[in-house]
């Protein structure tokens, strides 16, 4: 084959992961046995964390150029709305319902791109992924979830309680969830319909701000949040007008009192392209309304 003039891509030795796939993830990939620790998800967390030598981060970056050009092709001609907020967020509490809400307002009009873990990026993609169905439907499926409140202590009992609800709403609705196995003791979600997963997360919270080419909803979170908020604006800081996209910081007493962003953030816009995209709210719903006007 090689004298034929093909190209043979080498095989890499007790790898979990498929190096050189053509596309995104399903969840029914990730989750492909019945006991999550069996899983190829935690097959290849459990990798990731052995000391590595030079093959197995070849493998690594071989797998994430591939996951890369998987989304290039996966992103074209669709629009992206990206929600970021914190992991620990509980089925069934306020913050996971509101994220929820949000995704189902998104969804109409958008795609939603959450970082693909639990907590509020789960009710993002959850609630996107009903956004063809009625709003009872998705307090339907948040009242059911909220049985089974954390991956901790069974990962098992999460994802098949995400697994039924998901069975019992079907949907042909878009979402995507970019999460990393550098987090892999946080699970990725089911109910993203595709999931880019990186070994790298550098690479993956770059990418995963790129692609949101619709604008991003910063829900309440913490450092990760604050992060994406800060490195989302230095994009938007040195952008064109034509490629600013809108920034909408929800929860007034989080952004300026509990982690008072915002102060900083609209100091860093005024006067730059940027300043008239840049949003503080109190609700989803208002939220929504910016990017889906915008």
């Amino acid at each position: 084959m090689t004298a034929a003039g093909a190209l043979v891509l080498p095989a890499i030795p007790d790898v979990p992961v498929d190096v050189h796939r053509g596309g995104l993830y399903s969840p029914a990939d990730l989750y492909d046995t019945p006991s999550y620790d069996r899983s190829l998800d935690a097959r290849a967390y459990a990798w990731a964390q052995k000391p590595g030598d030079a093959e197995a981060e070849l493998a690594k970056t071989l797998h994430d150029h591939a996951i890369d050009q998987a989304l290039q092709a996966w992103t074209d001609r669709r629009h992206l709305v990206g929600v970021m907020g914190g992991h620990a967020a509980l089925r069934g509490e306020q913050g996971y319902d509101a994220a929820a809400r949000l995704g189902h307002l998104l969804g109409a009009t958008h795609v939603v791109a959450t970082g693909g873990g639990p907590g509020a990026m789960e009710a993002a993609n959850l609630g996107a992924r009903l956004a063809g169905r009625p709003a009872a439907d998705l307090d339907d499926a948040l009242a059911e979830l909220a049985a089974t409140p954390s991956y901790r202590p069974s990962v098992t009992a999460w994802a098949d309680s995400a697994r039924a609800v998901a069975g019992r709403f079907p949907t042909d609705r878009e979402t995507l969830g970019i999460p990393t196995w550098h987090y892999g003791h946080e699970p990725p979600n089911l109910f993203a319909t595709a999931i880019a997963k990186y070994f790298r997360n550098a690479v993956r919270e770059s990418v995963l701000l790129e692609v949101c080419d619709a604008g991003i909803v910063f829900l309440p979170g913490a450092a990760g949040t604050v992060q994406e908020v800060f490195q989302d604006a230095c994009e938007n800081y040195y952008a064109d007008e034509a490629s600013v996209a809108p920034m909408v910081l929800v929860g007034v007493e989080h952004w300026t009192r509990t982690l008072p962003a915002w102060p900083l953030l609209q100091a860093l816009a005024r006067g730059r392209a940027m300043e008239p995209h840049v949003h503080l709210v109190d609700t989803v719903e208002e939220a929504a309304a910016l990017v889906r006007g915008g």
